[in-house]
């Protein structure tokens, strides 16, 4: 029997509590909490994760979230397989999974999580994690991330939701490229997609507003969900085989 390495003293216990509104079957979803100061100098070693060169020569935030992150894509890993794999990173940045295999690993302020899946189930996952704008900068950032019809539809909308919906904009469109890139590999931005709709329950309908492959063209339209907990909202995009 394998025996499994220690947790870094940085992190929770891994939760495998499902944290968004729809369960997706056939997928395994893990998180932890974690604390930058709490980050000892042996918890790569303890954990058995080598870090990359990259993260060896970061802060102590990006030492953190990195391995906060890598420990929980192992564990789901674990769970859906019995494999013992830690994604390296990519040259374009992104994690490297074996090749049956669909994941997405994602961070934000003291929180990290993965979620993982055959490719015979789920051909695209893609996970985001954001802490919830405030009202002045969402505004600022509002025309970065919207599309001139999403403007539109903010400013026609309820001020109070102004946050939120840029928040939640900015995530479902970083969890669409992460479920998107690894099948299409070419990037796209956030002008490349808009949110059509979404409701309180956490369902999100995106369109395409490019042409990526073949397959993927100006006007497919994805769903994608999204649940807000501690002021931090994390969305998935799914893209069933």
């Amino acid at each position: 029997m394998t025996s499994v390495p220690a947790l870094p003293a940085c992190c929770t216990p891994l939760d495998a509590h499902w944290p968004l509104p729809f369960v997706l079957p056939d997928t395994v979803l893990l998180s932890t909490h974690f604390d930058t100061a709490q980050l000892a100098s042996d918890d790569f070693l303890r954990s058995a994760i080598e870090p990359p060169a990259s993260i060896q020569r970061s802060v102590a935030k990006r030492q953190a979230e990195f391995l906060a992150g890598r420990v929980c894509a192992r564990a789901a890993l674990q769970q859906l397989e019995g494999q013992s794999f830690t994604p390296a990173i990519g040259e374009d940045r992104a994690p490297v999974w074996p090749a049956h295999i669909s994941g997405s690993i994602t961070h934000s302020t003291g929180r990290a999580a993965a979620i993982v899946a055959k490719k015979s189930d789920w051909r695209g996952l893609g996970m985001d994690l954001e802490n919830l704008l405030n009202p002045e900068r969402a505004e600022r950032l509002a025309g970065e991330i919207l599309t001139p019809v999403e403007m539109q539809r903010m400013a026609a909308g309820a001020r109070d939701q102004l946050a939120l919906l840029v928040t939640l904009t900015f995530s479902v469109k970083e969890s669409l490229f992460k479920a998107l890139y690894p099948i299409v590999q070419q990037r796209f931005y956030f002008e490349h997609a808009e949110v059509l709709e979404w409701t309180e329950a956490g369902e999100v309908r995106l369109r395409l507003l490019t042409d990526l492959s073949s397959e993927w063209r100006n006007g497919t339209e994805l769903d994608a969900q999204f649940g807000i907990k501690d002021g931090q909202l994390l969305s998935l995009v799914s893209i069933k085989a």
